[in-house]
């Protein structure tokens, strides 16, 4: 089955109307598959937090029920990418931190995503593979603030 080129629209209102679908299809088409994906989340997640961040913490930067991120979790422990450690804050509370194959699968993964965009905009100019990458790397950045900020609901 050969996918079907969505047009760029020509618009600006239209442009931004479509970013929301554009992430959508990047994050469904660019994966390895949804188990890798969800994976992949959940090492970033736990990454990026250095060892600060519970099950409760993850659901939450994931968007997600609690239930969903527990599982998710359980089987990245299962893997061996992740060990829980003790709160040194709070007893009762087990923290997150990545395993050294946790650290290892999320670079191996991060190089996938790599090989990918540059294989995907291998038609692109330097320039604009370049510019892409710095607005992509800086929208993720914001968007991180903007969460920590607590988003507007609706």
């Amino acid at each position: 089955m050969k996918s079907q080129e969505q047009p760029v629209p020509a618009d600006d209102d239209s442009l931004l109307d479509n970013v929301g679908p554009a992430l959508s299809r990047l994050r469904r088409q660019v994966g390895s598959g949804r188990g890798d994906l969800t994976r992949n989340i959940v090492l970033n997640v736990v990454g990026d937090a250095a060892g600060r961040i519970t099950v409760g913490g993850v659901a939450d930067k994931m968007g997600v029920a609690q239930p969903v991120a527990s599982r998710a979790i359980a089987a990245c422990i299962a893997e061996g990418l992740l060990r829980r450690v003790a709160s040194q804050q709070d007893g009762r509370s087990s923290r997150l931190e990545l395993t050294a194959e946790g650290e290892s699968a999320r670079r191996a993964y991060a190089s996938e995503q790599r090989l990918a965009f540059e294989e995907i905009t291998a038609h692109w100019s330097s320039a604009d593979r370049l510019q892409f990458a710095r607005f992509l790397t800086r929208y993720g950045q914001d968007a991180s603030a903007w969460t920590a900020r607590g988003k507007p609901e609706g």
